[in-house]
């Protein structure tokens, strides 16, 4: 009963709480689920009405939920156990009945349920693609509607729902069932019915089912469908869908301009006008659709959108090459935009999109003169004067053109005009350019080429931004370099290749522009401390030159000693930009990974081996401490997985070199260990503790490795308190082995190894433990009975912490050790100084 009353309170806590969106919907069928099972599990042999009437309840929502949440395959169990729950009502109650009126009631009265129960089943098998268990339910429920009529408009729905889930699984067969079934629902009962525009949107979308399923196969369904849908409510979208269908199945150019006559006499839209005109046009019906084209104006005459439908003229136009045609209807706008007609600003747009598409065909084709006609209607509809980058746009395509016309001095003016409208454009300065190089300006060129580089760095702000790639002043330089070699001209060649080193296939040549444009990026930052400059250097310069240099193995001009000079100079300008950039760990790291990548094109050599290692050591350091800082524990993970990827490395390197020499002040294997212990601990590696048993063995191991390692076993989302406990006493060890004890230190050691063995505000603690920590008071009594120079406050710190273990014992009837850890802390009392009186 106890456990019944629980179930019950949880269901309806869980309903309170969903109200007030305190629990989400999947929380929520997770609760109802466990209430539920509780209820059926405390149901008896012969349970009460109200109990039944309840698990009736409960299973139905409980099943309910899980379909709402996508997790259809477990509500089946509950929709079982509500239906089972019915029967036995039902029994329940003709068992109590007195007479057929009664039973009536009864039944009636069940009927509400197993009409919900049946539903929630159809919903279940749909979900679950069980398309005749669906069917099934759905048809009992049908069969119950001459008694439960107010649930035809549910069941309706429900329907239509169903054939929209299987249109979108393009399961079209069941779809189409499922559709004709909701309309033929909601013509059952006109009182309780959906209406006639859900009806007529059920019509359509069974008439788009049957049109996608197989369009000539299932025609005249499909158009019995929309007509039947145009028949309950008109709408733009049935008249469109009937067209649509008719154009699909090739019907006659008569039977769709019958179709097009329906909607004629009926309000509808310019938009609905040019997309029905479309889709004639887009499916060839040339004569139907220009027809219907030429008759909407006169519909549309006061609207200010009429230019829309010049415009969609215009382009079917040229789309079926009748450009002569289209060139006529361009003018008629030109005319009208200067005698009070002109386009809406939007429309303008688009015719503009439309001519300049039109022209950059003929510029294709080689066509310049045609293409030049083109750019002179759009340039007819600026005023003289006018600034616009897009007008600067066009004088630029312009000036191309007169350019493959061999008309300079057109070519001239339109880029002057260019450089009116838009001075800063990188594409005007190169229109500029190829004139100078034409003229064999070579000033002019050379200027032209530096201030191209100089907006290069800038297109992210310019008018460009949305139609060129990060690469344009690298592509445009690129073919300035090409036209002035082509050209002859040597000293602009030269300066263009400054942006082209990574292109240049001979690595002598290759080698020294890459070494140049190092030197004048470098120079760049320095003066403008400017952040693109760095980049450019890790992620193109020196990327061309690690590229090059692994592929320059296989070119016999490119001799070994070249190449080890080239990846010396380019390895130590690595290392000096990683110490530069201190302030930077990011990018610090990825120089000194740079510079050891660099470095394996060298002969491994002492030198090269240190460097190599101080490289992987520093990079996995900036890798810890990047993974130190505010990070998400994805990024911290890829971090220390990167860290311990660069010390595998470094240990591989580091054996080697210790075969070179005589290390044994280096701290290497000191920082190795450290640097990996934090990694691991970090990542809960099951491999730490392999680690440290090798730690544990050598007894050379300093006591600022074994406190950093204490210290970095509890850092987070590290906790190895056994090991922090472990090195805690081997550094305590060594403190007490030293001639003469380090008492600050040792205290702060004892200090974290008693505040770890034996955490604050715990009373239950075991024997073996308060043992342990005794032994550590005693090792700290012992100190400060022999030195001035323990610190106070750790005295006191003790003292208290063995007076308040000693309450603590006292509080739990252990009165013995409670009298020993007090005394203890009397003890402690003796020994301080200035506190002393204040604590007695």
């Amino acid at each position: 009963a106890q456990v019944e009353e629980d179930a019950v309170s949880l269901w309806n806590w869980t309903v309170t709480k969903h109200t007030g969106s305190i629990v989400n919907d999947e929380q929520r069928a997770k609760l109802r689920f466990v209430a539920c099972r509780l209820v059926c599990l405390c149901e008896g042999s012969d349970p009460p009405e109200g109990t039944i009437r309840r698990q009736i309840l409960m299973s139905m929502k409980t099943g309910k939920g899980w379909i709402d949440i996508g997790k259809a395959d477990l509500a089946d169990g509950f929709l079982e156990i509500a239906m089972s729950s019915i029967e036995k009502l039902y029994a329940k109650l003709l068992k109590g009945s007195d007479g057929e009126a009664d039973i009536h009631v009864h039944k009636a009265d069940v009927e509400k349920n197993l009409f919900k129960v049946l539903s929630y089943q159809a919903e279940s098998a749909v979900a679950q693609g069980d398309f005749q268990k669906a069917v099934m339910c759905m048809q009992r429920c049908k069969d119950m509607l001459m008694k439960l009529p107010k649930e035809t408009c549910y069941l309706s729905i429900l329907c239509y729902n169903f054939g929209v889930e299987t249109y979108e699984w393009k399961r079209y067969e069941q779809s189409s069932f499922w559709l004709s079934q909701s309309y033929d629902i909601g013509k059952m009962d006109m009182k309780y019915s959906v209406g006639k525009e859900m009806q007529a949107k059920v019509l359509r979308l069974l008439a788009t089912a049957y049109f996608e399923w197989d369009c000539n196969l299932y025609l005249d369904k499909a158009l019995k469908a929309v007509s039947l849908a145009n028949q309950e409510n008109l709408h733009p979208a049935g008249f469109f869908l009937k067209v649509k269908i008719l154009l699909k199945s090739g019907a006659s150019d008569e039977d769709i301009n019958s179709a097009v006559a329906e909607f004629l006499h009926h309000e509808m839209s310019l938009d609905f006008c040019l997309n029905t005109a479309k889709l004639l046009l887009e499916h060839g019906r040339e004569s139907v659709g220009f027809d219907f084209l030429k008759s909407v104006p006169e519909r549309f005459e006061s609207s200010p959108d009429l230019g829309k439908i010049a415009l969609l003229h215009i382009e079917f136009l040229l789309q079926n090459k009748r450009e002569l045609l289209a060139k006529q209807k361009v003018e008629e706008i030109i005319i009208g935009h200067y005698t009070g007609k002109q386009l809406l600003p939007e429309a303008l747009n688009q015719l503009h999109i439309i001519l300049w598409d039109r022209a950059a065909k003929h510029y294709e084709a080689k066509s310049y003169s045609e293409a030049l006609h083109w750019y002179n209607y759009s340039v007819s509809f600026y005023t003289p004067g006018q600034i616009d980058q897009n007008l600067a746009k066009l004088q630029r395509n312009m000036a191309s053109c007169y350019l493959h016309l061999k008309q300079v001095d057109k070519a001239k003016e339109a880029v002057k005009e260019a450089e009116r409208c838009d001075p800063n454009s990188i594409f005007t300065k190169f229109c500029v350019y190829k004139i100078a190089v034409m003229e064999r300006d070579t000033d002019k060129a050379v200027e032209a080429v530096i201030e191209m580089g100089k907006l290069a760095e800038k297109l992210s702000q310019h008018e460009d931004k949305l139609r060129v790639d990060e690469n344009t002043g690298t592509n445009l330089l690129s073919l300035a370099a090409q036209i002035a070699l082509e050209n002859e001209q040597q000293l602009v060649a030269i300066k263009a290749l400054e942006y082209l080193s990574e292109h240049l296939q001979d690595c002598r040549q290759l080698f020294a522009a890459l070494k140049c444009l190092v030197r004048l990026m470098l120079s760049k930052f320095m003066a403008e401390n400017e952040e693109k400059s760095v980049t450019y250097i890790l992620n193109n310069i020196f990327s061309a030159a690690r590229k090059r240099l692994a592929e320059s193995f296989t070119e016999e001009k490119f001799t070994g000693d070249m190449r080890i000079l080239e990846a010396h100079w380019f390895r130590k300008v690595a290392w000096n930009l990683a110490v530069q950039f201190r302030g930077c760990p990011e990018k610090m790291r990825d120089f000194f990974l740079l510079s050891f990548k660099l470095s394996q094109f060298c002969p491994s050599d002492k030198a090269v081996l240190i460097a190599q290692k101080t490289c992987l050591l520093m990079a996995a350091a900036v890798d810890l401490e990047m993974g130190r800082q505010q990070v998400t524990p994805s990024e911290q993970t890829e971090l220390l997985t990167q860290a311990l990827q660069h010390l595998q490395a470094c240990k591989e390197i580091w054996k080697v070199l210790k075969l070179t020499g005589d290390f044994a002040k280096d701290p290497t294997d000191t920082l190795l260990l450290l640097y990996e212990f934090e990694a691991r601990s970090k990542l809960n590696d099951p491999t730490l503790h392999n680690l440290m048993e090798s730690v544990w063995e050598q007894p050379q191991t300093e006591v600022k490795t074994l406190e950093i390692i204490a210290s970095l076993a509890m850092e987070s989302p590290a906790r190895y308190p056994v090991l922090c406990k472990k090195a805690l006493k081997s550094a305590l060890n060594l403190h007490r082995k030293q001639p003469v004890i380090d008492a600050v230190k040792f205290s702060k050691c004892l200090h974290s190894l008693i505040n770890l063995s034996l955490p604050t505000g715990l009373t239950d603690l075991d024997a073996c433990v308060l043992q342990e920590v005794w032994h550590y008071f005693e090792d700290a009594l012992s100190v400060v009975s022999s030195t001035d120079a323990y610190p106070e406050t750790e005295i006191l710190w003790l003292m208290t912490r063995a007076w308040n273990t000693g309450i603590f014992q006292y509080t739990v009837g252990k009165y013995k050790e409670a009298e020993q850890w007090c005394g203890l802390g009397m003890r402690l009392l003796n020994h301080l100084g200035s506190l002393k009186k204040s604590y007695e």
